[in-house]
């Protein structure tokens, strides 16, 4: 059976004018190209040290080396701006110690994926799947599948230590890198909170006493949308020494854009053409995703469409028809359309703090130009 086209909900199309515009942004100051440059002499030391530990061990770095290979970069380039929106000067030890968050970025994929038993991330097999298939083809002994996991979860956690080591090594004055460790360590323990609370609204079905909505924007406030951008922000302009009233402004900013940018996954996660995603058409809804989408579905869906959600929602099994199934719910009861009210909601309050913040105007200018980054996408 072929996957069906992707189903796209009813919105406006995405001007490719916009995204254009949006890319252009993120490549600004070169931004993209120098954090690869830092990751690259990161992940070239670490290849180094595991090597002289043993060549057995080169697939716990060279798997890290291959899902660090491009990407947005979003994390990096909101503590840049956050940096420089507080007066912070352009230079390299900025580049590195932004760059620690896309190497914490990396552990939370590998993650994430084992959590989900996710097969693709960014268009290749996941992390943990590498492991699975070395084990395989190499006609090992033992369980397959929990070699990949044991794996994974051990590449995740040198991730981990990669990030800290990046931020502590990076080359800015002491005291300015004890100011932004504290947003640094808050960050990743709010991430595993909220990483828990994802897998809880999973397990549970969303079957707690708390509201549904409500509980899903809590997963998403804490799983991503505040390390992707409010803590990045704020990172930088901590560094940078930003005022209090400043860093307010960078919270009214960060958080509804982070929680925009959350969203705007969730539709992709589910109408997205996996050309571009780079993971298989309807994998959030196999997944099982309690996600704010879902729980609006339910909230106005009629009891037939109800159980259809309940008896495939979570179905790992889930065949094109299903998905096909689970989207229309999703569209008939109105709930992708309220989701883009939410996005266009979440962006209007990014964007009028943002108006009203004390910032430097060239950072201006490039926050205004990552809302549509954030927003406006299809990756």
């Amino acid at each position: 059976m072929t996957t069906p086209p992707p189903h796209d909900p009813p919105t406006a199309p995405v001007a490719v004018g916009a995204v254009a515009s949006a890319r252009a942004v993120l490549d600004r100051a070169s931004l993209r190209a120098r954090v690869q440059a830092v990751l690259d002499e990161v992940l070239a030391r670490q290849v180094a040290t595991v090597a002289a530990v043993s060549p057995h061990a080169a697939p716990l770095v060279d798997y890290v080396v291959d899902l660090l290979a491009g990407g947005k970069r979003l994390r990096p380039a909101f503590a840049y701006w956050g940096w420089r929106g507080a007066g912070g000067v352009d230079c390299e030890e900025i580049i590195t110690a932004a760059t620690s968050l896309e190497l914490f970025q990396a552990a939370a994929l590998i993650h994430d994926d084992v959590m989900d038993d996710s097969d693709t991330r960014r268009g290749r097999p996941a992390v943990h799947r590498r492991f699975g298939q070395l084990h395989r083809g190499s006609g090992w002994h033992g369980d397959t599948e929990r070699y990949g996991m044991a794996g994974a979860v051990l590449a995740g956690d040198l991730c981990l230590s990669w990030s800290d080591e990046t931020l502590a090594t990076c080359g800015l004055p002491t005291e300015s890198v004890a100011r932004g460790r504290v947003v640094f360590d808050r960050m990743r323990t709010e991430l595993m909170a909220g990483q828990y609370l994802d897998m809880l609204e999973q397990a549970t079905a969303g079957r707690t006493d708390d509201d549904p909505v409500a509980s899903a924007r809590t997963v998403i406030r804490y799983k991503s949308a505040k390390y992707t951008i409010e803590h990045p922000l704020l990172m930088g302009g901590t560094l940078a020494g930003a005022p209090p009233s400043l860093l307010a402004s960078y919270s009214g900013y960060g958080l509804p854009l982070g929680e925009a940018f959350q969203l705007r996954d969730d539709v992709l996660g589910v109408f997205g053409d996996p050309a571009e995603t780079g993971k298989p058409a309807g994998d959030d809804l196999r997944e099982g995703k309690r996600t704010v989408l879902v729980a609006l579905a339910l909230e106005r869906a009629t009891p037939a469409q109800a159980e259809q959600v309940r008896r495939l929602l979570g179905d790992p099994h889930l065949d094109p028809d299903g998905v096909a199934t689970l989207r229309e719910v999703l569209l008939d009861t109105g709930a992708a359309d309220r989701v883009e009210a939410l996005i266009a909601a979440d962006v209007e309050a990014a964007t009028a703090a943002l108006a009203t913040a004390d910032v430097d105007p060239e950072a201006r200018e490039v926050l205004e130009g990552l809302v549509v980054a954030a927003t406006s996408r299809t990756t």
